[in-house]
């Protein structure tokens, strides 16, 4: 009984993984390159959130405050990362132009709110502090299994997007072809701020999340989170959605489990130890594909 505790617990820390881990996907997987700003939109939409509530903001609007703070900061990222580098340096976006440049803002924004909101962790004050079932003798959070709900359900909805709708399929045509996708008349400069709105939305969301259910927030609470899902992403599959799914989620169950037999001092050697595996084993992950970009969509 206590193992399955357990395992519900992994799923419900996994669902915040799978959408760390989508909005991963889908830059890699559309734009060919790692976006390192997203711990960065993860941590802000905790932050600002708790940053309204101080001066008195409703908990509820705090979070969506932060969320679009989240949203609004990785269009800024798109404007300086991949559109100025785009025009600029052309065919050079495809390395490591925009992953440095990313990386640049995400020390920005993390001691931008060192500076302003300080180093010190804080509490939320959220109210479900308490707020659980029973199912016999398994306890089950009822933010905790929202929240998973939540994150699996905008997920699909975000897989329905990609493949039935117009913008969907003009996004899958830039993640096979950028210059054949221009020749169809497909705006890159319209599009590709998409991506970004969608990737901002995914880690503000999974921010908000962490942050409700979890209460305690610091200015690098993203990065810890951002690894893990990193992890699940390359274990699930480069560029593959549904593997970044069920790689968030086994990177959750693998983190509880070890936890629960070995103790939170070593639990990142079997995450890491599971990823360096699955590379020996199956180098293009569990559901991905060799090419990055092609069919993933």
């Amino acid at each position: 009984m206590l193992i399955l505790q357990q395992l519900i617990s992994g799923l419900m820390i996994g669902g915040i993984y799978v959408m760390v881990a989508v909005a991963f996907t889908l830059t890699i997987g559309m734009l060919n390159f790692l976006n390192f700003t997203i711990p960065a939109l993860f941590m802000l939409s905790g932050m600002v959130a708790w940053g309204l509530t101080t001066v008195g903001v409703h908990w509820a609007l705090a979070l969506l405050g932060g969320v679009a703070t989240a949203t609004f900061a990785s269009l800024i990222v798109e404007r300086f990362t991949y559109r100025y580098m785009r025009v600029r340096y052309g065919d050079a976006t495809e390395h490591a132009l925009p992953l440095v440049s990313s990386l640049g803002f995400l020390i920005i924004f993390e001691h931008l709110v060192l500076v302003i909101l300080g180093s010190d962790p804080q509490r939320f004050p959220t109210p479900f502090t308490s707020a659980d079932f029973h199912l016999g003798k398994l306890i089950i959070g009822i933010p905790q299994l929202v929240s998973l709900v939540l994150a699996l359900a905008i997920v699909w909805g975000l897989s329905i997007m990609l493949k039935r709708t117009r913008v969907g399929r003009a996004l899958r045509s830039i993640a096979e072809n950028p210059d054949a996708a221009t020749l169809m008349g497909v705006s890159v400069n319209y599009i590709v701020p998409i991506v970004f709105v969608i990737t901002g939305l995914m880690a503000g969301i999974a921010g908000m999340l962490f942050t409700l259910n979890y209460a305690d927030i610091n200015a690098y609470m993203g990065d810890n989170v951002a690894a893990k899902a990193i992890a699940g992403m390359v274990i699930g599959g480069l560029g593959n959605i549904w593997g970044a799914i069920a790689g968030g989620l086994i990177v959750g169950l693998t983190e509880v489990m070890a936890i629960h037999f070995f103790g939170a001092d070593i639990v990142k050697i079997p995450i890491w130890g599971l990823l360096l595996l699955i590379l020996l084993v199956r180098p293009s992950g569990l559901f991905g594909h060799t090419a990055i970009g092609k069919g993933k969509f």
